[in-house]
């Protein structure tokens, strides 16, 4: 996308000179649902005004609150790094943060944190070490003993609550088989066949309900969103949709796993699942972990099919993202095939 398409607003923020603090450069950095901006020590994050059902950020007021429960709940991990909402204003056709003037954005004001230490930026170096998952199980262990939990979050752990977000994935995907594509036809009645085995099983959810493993998680735990700096900082929590987050621990454990298997890191993998286990006391943990692997690298596979399918990005995001969503769906494929 060149600039002259973007939105006035961001294209006014590409200028160093819109913030009060130094920026010699701005970055645009964009996925299928925000813009974001890294200027100078700081991150500046704003949704797009995109509705997929599950997601709906199509009015000023939905972004407002999006953007209020995602510095809210991120500050659970990370309350040193959600400094809080911004406003963008616009006044006498001149734009810019907070201030005076018309609301015509919302936005939220992140720390930078040092890429170089972004979980994946050490993965792919080749650096990642039993050390640091076990720093990651020693925040995610207390973090998932103190959150919120209770009967009316247990009710998105029974196995009809989780067909839904299983089952959605399918329906949002089947115009995109090919043969040809990321997708066949034979990988999609695999994996939608082997979820609908797991999900009749209502005695596995409902075990995992009585063992009081439903909480109020992060719902996004993979290495995107893990920086491993001065200590472990876990980000970018799912803020739009409660019934991604209120789930089984499960659910976020095996995202994590799942996104360690991606990088063909098996054995990192496989620590991560023993070191927490034992760490949460979770007994039954594994009965669960290769459905929710699949359920989450399909998940990735189908925002790799969304995000090429955006107007909005160019032909080498595209492409990538095509090429890991056809990663992703073989992983999934894999997790299926176990059954």
């Amino acid at each position: 996308m060149t600039d002259s398409n973007l939105p006035a607003y961001i294209q006014a923020l590409l200028r160093p000179e819109a913030y009060d603090h130094p920026v010699d450069e701005v970055r645009l950095v964009q996925t299928h649902i925000s813009f974001v901006l890294l200027a100078g020590d700081y991150v500046y994050k704003f949704k797009k005004p995109v509705n997929f059902g599950f997601l709906d950020f199509s009015t000023l007021a939905r972004r407002h609150h999006c953007c209020e429960q995602e510095v809210r709940l991120n500050r659970r991990l990370c309350p040193d790094i959600y400094l809080g909402v911004i406003e963008v204003r616009r006044r006498d056709e001149v734009i810019g943060l907070d201030g005076t003037g018309e609301i015509i954005e919302y936005g939220v004001r992140m720390v930078r944190m040092p890429e170089d230490r972004m979980m994946v930026r050490v993965i792919e170096a080749g650096e990642l070490r039993r050390e640091e998952i076990d720093a990651i199980v020693d925040v995610l262990v207390p973090f998932y003993r103190q959150a919120a939990h209770g009967r009316e979050i247990d009710a998105f752990g029974t196995a009809s609550a989780v067909a839904v977000n299983v089952l959605e994935n399918f329906d949002q995907t089947e115009s995109f088989i090919s043969d040809s594509g990321p997708l066949s036809r034979e990988q999609f009645d695999r994996i939608s066949s082997y979820a609908r085995r797991v999900l009749a099983r209502e005695d596995l959810f409902e075990e995992r309900i009585r063992a009081g493993r439903i909480r109020d998680c992060h719902g996004d735990l993979y290495s995107a969103n893990i920086c491993l700096a001065d200590k472990v900082y876990i980000y970018d929590c799912i803020e739009f949709n409660d019934r991604f987050r209120y789930c089984d621990v499960a659910s976020d454990v095996a995202f994590l796993a799942m996104d360690l298997d991606y990088h063909d890191l098996p054995g990192l993998s496989a620590h991560f699942i023993d070191r927490f286990g034992e760490q949460a006391g979770d007994g039954t943990l594994g009965t669960m972990l290769d459905f929710y692997k699949c359920y989450r690298a399909y998940v990735r596979g189908k925002i790799g099919l969304f995000t090429a399918a955006d107007p909005a990005v160019d032909e080498p995001v595209r492409q990538a993202s095509l090429d890991a969503a056809a990663r992703y769906f073989r992983l999934a494929d894999s997790y299926a095939r176990r059954d």
